[in-house]
C-alpha cells in the first residue's frame, strides 16, 4: 500500500472518530466504570457484584449533568423498593408458593403504579422483586437482602459517577453547543427554502419535511439544557443560563412556522416579480447569520454582524412600501392579502429574535471558555 493511500485511510479513520468522539468517550466511561465496579464489589465482598456492575453502567451517561440525575433517580428509587420490599418480606410470611405469589403482588402492584407515573422511578417495583426473591434462592433474610441491595447499587453508582467526572467527562453545556448549532443550521435551510416557496407554493408534506426535523431538534436541546442547569446547580459549571439560549431558539422556530403558513400559496405574479429578490436576499442573510452565529457558539466566539440582513430588510420594506403606494395590492383576494402582510411581519419578528440570539451569543462568548 502506498504512502498517499495510508495517509488518506489515515485521514478517514481521524475524521470519523472526531465525529465520533462524544459516543466513544461514553463507551470508554461505561467499560472503566464496569470494571471499577467489578473491583470494588469484590473487595467488598459483597454477594452479588453484579448490581454493582449494572448500577455503574446505568449510572454512566452521556453527560455529567445527565449521570447526576441517573445516580439520585436510581439510588432515591433502590433504597424506597429496598426499604418497601424488605418490610413487606419480613411482616407478612410467605413459607408456600401460593403466600409468596400473594407478598409478590402487595410488592410489586403500588410500586409499579408509582413507577408507571414517574418515569425516573421504574426502579422501585425491580428492587422490591429483588429484595423479596434473593432470600428464597440464598440463606439470606429479608433485611440483610436489601441492605446488600442498597450497598451493591450505592457502591455501582459512586464508581459510575466518580467515572462520570473523571473520565474524559463531558459537559452538558458543550452538548448545548453542539444542539444549538445544528438547529441553527436546521432553521437557516428551513427559511431559504421556505421563503423560495412563495414563488412557487409549498404542499404540506414540504412543510412538515422542513419543520419535523426543527421541532426533534429543540426537545433534544431542551433535555440538554436540563441537564446543564443540574451541573449549574451542583457548582460543576460557570457556563451562562441556557434558558435564554433556549427560549431563542423556540421563537425563530415559531417565526419559521409563521413563515410556513405564507409559504403555502404562492404570491401573485407582480408582487413576486417586485418583492421575490427583495425577501430572498432577506432570508439568505438571515441564514447566514443563523449559520456563522451557530459556529461562534462552537467557538466561543463573538456574534456574527447582524447589519447584513438589516440592510436586506430595510430595502425589502421600502420596496414594500412602494408596492403598496401603488396600490397593487388593493386588487388581491383577502386571504392572498392576509398571506402578503404577513411576510413582512414574520420577518419584524425574525429581526427581533434575531437581536435576541446577538446577545445570548454574546453571553456565551469568549468569556464563557
Amino acid at each position: 500500500m502506498s504512502l498517499k493511500a495510508l495517509e488518506v485511510q489515515w485521514r478517514w479513520l481521524r475524521g470519523h472518530v472526531l465525529r465520533r468522539r462524544v459516543q466513544i468517550a461514553l463507551a470508554l466511561r461505561v467499560t472503566i466504570a464496569a470494571i471499577l465496579a467489578l473491583i470494588a464489589a469484590q473487595m467488598a465482598d459483597l454477594p452479588l457484584p453484579l448490581w454493582a456492575v449494572l448500577t455503574a453502567v446505568i449510572v454512566t451517561q452521556m453527560s455529567v449533568g445527565r449521570s447526576l440525575k441517573a445516580t439520585s433517580d436510581y439510588l432515591i428509587g433502590t433504597i424506597a423498593g429496598a426499604i418497601y420490599g424488605g418490610a413487606v418480606a419480613i411482616l407478612i410470611p410467605h413459607q408456600t408458593e401460593s403466600a409468596l405469589l400473594l407478598v409478590l403482588v402487595i410488592a410489586i402492584a403500588p410500586l409499579a403504579l408509582i413507577a408507571a407515573a414517574r418515569q425516573n422511578m421504574n426502579v422501585l417495583p425491580i428492587t422490591a422483586i429483588i429484595v423479596l426473591l434473593v432470600p428464597t434462592f440464598t440463606q439470606a433474610s429479608p433485611l440483610a437482602s436489601a441492605i446488600n441491595r442498597v450497598l451493591e447499587v450505592g457502591l455501582g453508582a459512586v464508581v459510575g459517577l466518580l467515572v462520570s467526572f473523571l473520565v474524559l467527562p463531558s459537559s452538558a453545556h458543550r452538548q448545548m453547543r453542539l444542539a444549538a448549532a445544528r438547529a441553527l443550521d436546521r432553521m437557516a435551510r428551513a427559511l431559504v427554502d421556505l421563503v423560495a416557496g412563495l414563488g412557487r407554493g409549498l404542499s404540506n408534506d414540504d412543510l412538515h419535511r422542513l419543520q419535523d426535523g426543527i421541532g426533534q431538534a429543540l426537545v433534544g436541546i431542551d433535555t440538554v439544557g436540563a441537564e446543564a442547569e443540574r451541573e449549574r446547580k451542583a457548582r460543576l459549571s460557570s457556563q451562562p443560563d441556557t434558558g435564554p439560549l433556549r427560549r431563542t431558539l423556540l421563537r425563530l422556530r415559531h417565526d419559521l412556522v409563521m413563515v410556513g403558513r405564507v409559504a403555502g400559496i404562492p404570491l401573485p405574479e407582480a408582487l413576486k416579480l417586485r418583492l421575490g429578490p427583495r425577501v430572498a436576499l432577506a432570508a439568505d442573510t438571515a441564514a447566514e447569520f443563523l449559520r456563522k452565529s451557530g459556529t461562534a457558539l462552537l467557538a466561543h466566539a463573538g456574534p456574527p454582524p447582524l447589519e447584513p440582513f438589516e440592510e436586506a430588510l430595510a430595502a425589502y420594506e421600502a420596496e414594500l412600501a412602494a408596492v403598496r403606494r401603488e396600490g397593487l395590492t388593493r386588487v388581491l383576494p383577502g386571504d392572498v392579502a392576509e398571506r402578503f402582510f404577513a411576510v413582512g411581519f414574520a420577518f419584524e419578528q425574525i429581526h427581533q429574535n434575531l437581536i435576541d440570539l446577538q446577545r445570548v451569543v454574546t453571553e456565551w462568548g469568549p468569556e464563557t471558555k
